[in-house]
């Protein structure tokens, strides 16, 4: 790192402390699947990439921006092997099925308990369908901090998926409910093909200290944090604009929530 990167890097942590800001950040993870089977879900893990040894010291895999950039993300693996179509039914209506037919990896219960097609009412474009798959990871912090979920756009795809992967951003000192996966299916003439173990998602994380790094812990679950979590997940089936709920979540939410699994 040369001088004046380190210069700036140092004046941003004294300023951010001088503020009373926190140089780094635990946050908690967990999986909340209420089918069971946690043992698919993968931990968080950190980006890194493969690439050789830089030939120059000019190289992009010595610039500080890229690093730190890169270092910010965390990689979800994609839990199960599957090949998805959009098909229409007897009635009319598009459903989801899978390609793999009796060779699928997974049965139609496991299917249906984890995906669903979104009614078209309820897509941004009469032409692009909407699916979700549940992706119950839950992040929680005890001092300011956002989630950002996002498309895996660090790595590169031989095939890419025919859509767009639908972002969000929440604060998980506040919110900490279970993610989702959600889809917006552009070409429907081709599969959507997931594989196990590939990037699903990344998520990174914002917070009161832009300089500040984040520690990444496995969660307990702790009774507080079970009940909790159950005070503010699903309200989206009662109430719209659920961002105005959370001036109410804060004065239900316990002093502390973050426990590290021993």
């Amino acid at each position: 790192m040369k001088w004046e990167d380190q210069f700036a890097e140092d004046f941003d942590r004294d300023e951010s402390e001088r503020k009373g800001r926190s140089r780094s950040v635990t946050v908690g993870w967990t999986v909340r699947f209420p089918q069971g089977s946690d043992a698919i879900w993968a931990p968080p893990k950190p980006f890194t990439r493969n690439d050789p040894k830089p030939a120059s010291a000019k190289s992009v895999q010595v610039c500080p921006a890229a690093i730190d950039f890169d270092r910010r993300h965390f990689v979800i693996p994609c839990p199960i092997d599957i090949t998805l179509s959009v098909m229409r039914g007897p009635n009319g209506q598009l459903q989801l099925a899978d390609m793999d037919g009796e060779k699928s990896a997974m049965r139609p219960q496991g299917r249906n308990s984890m995906m669903m097609l979104h009614p078209q009412s309820e897509w941004r474009h009469p032409e692009r369908p909407i699916i979700q798959i549940v992706a119950p990871y839950v992040f929680v912090a005890d001092e300011p901090c956002y989630v950002v979920q996002t498309a895996p756009y660090l790595d590169w795809f031989p095939t890419p998926r025919p859509g767009l992967m639908m972002g969000g951003r929440f604060p998980v000192h506040i919110w900490p409910r279970p993610l989702s996966w959600g889809f917006e299916w552009h070409d429907v003439s081709k599969p959507l093909v997931l594989k196990r173990g590939e990037p699903w998602f990344y998520v990174r994380f914002e917070t009161e200290n832009p300089a500040a790094h984040v520690r990444l812990v496995e969660q307990e679950m702790t009774e507080d944090l079970s009940t909790y979590i159950d005070s503010i997940i699903d309200v989206s089936n009662y109430v719209n604009k659920t961002y105005s709920l959370f001036g109410e979540a804060r004065r239900m939410r316990p002093d502390r929530l973050v426990k590290p699994k021993e």
